[in-house]
């Protein structure tokens, strides 16, 4: 009996050790949730901390009564990084534009071509009655020349992707050459983009055409104008990154 007793009285009470190993995980956990808070946003730590709380104390412990964790600083120079990364591809979408703008304002086409610089890139816009004869793809005379002087404005260093897109109005069409308004608007874009492709210093291969038929209108097909309006050929250039057309600087 003495034996065992004093088996029992040398033995080492080592239940603190429980709560001391929980602790130390919680402050390595709250180390790596404050290491990464200077990349989250603040609704996300609190979110994680929370989680934390729940997960090893049950909803009661030393995140509960304890200060509620500052909003930490979050680094600006990623964002800015991002900001300026795509200004010059901005300024020389604007500085293309500026130039298209010009060329049409000297040609007197403001009624029949428009720039919209988009998130997608620079628009140019082309009313068909200009380029082609109703129910026709051949581009007509008038409409090549212009065609040809766009090719020399769009070429810029270095080059860009351009999409050339053909519209209808919602008329249904039916002819020996054209079943649909989809193969008209699709041929159309193939011409007004051949025309593009005269000018030697294009790479083909960043060229595409498409064909919406009367599927993406900018206007109700409710009147000859709006119809009209429809009825386009849309140059989109691509820019080589991306841009925030609403960004200052």
């Amino acid at each position: 009996m003495r034996k065992q007793k004093q088996h029992s009285d040398e033995h080492v009470d080592e239940s603190w050790l429980i709560p001391y190993a929980d602790m130390l995980t919680l402050l390595l956990a709250l180390f790596i949730v404050l290491f990464a808070a200077s990349e989250i946003e603040s609704e996300k730590f609190q979110e994680i901390a929370q989680v934390f709380q729940s997960e090893f104390t049950g909803g009661e412990g030393i995140l509960d009564n304890g200060p509620t964790p500052q909003e930490l600083p979050v680094s600006s120079s990623d964002t800015q990084d991002k900001e300026s990364d795509g200004l010059p591809e901005l300024r020389e979408l604007e500085s293309l534009e500026q130039e298209i703008n010009q060329y049409i304002v000297n040609r007197n086409l403001e009624n029949m071509l428009e720039t919209n610089l988009t998130e997608e890139g620079l628009l140019l816009t082309l009313l068909d009655n200009v380029f082609f004869d109703t129910g026709s793809a051949n581009v007509k005379l008038e409409g090549a020349e212009v065609a040809r002087e766009i090719s020399e404005l769009l070429y810029t260093e270095p080059t860009h992707e351009v999409v050339v897109s053909g519209h209808t109005d919602d008329r249904p069409i039916s002819t020996s050459e054209f079943q649909s308004n989809w193969e008209l608007s699709v041929i159309r874009a193939v011409n007004f983009m051949s025309l593009l492709l005269e000018n030697d210093k294009f790479d083909p291969l960043q060229f595409s055409a498409k064909g919406f038929g009367e599927h993406r209108p900018i206007a109700e097909n409710d009147s000859p104008e709006n119809k009209a309006k429809n009825r386009r050929v849309e140059v989109l250039i691509l820019p080589n990154q991306a841009i925030d057309t609403n960004s200052e600087y």
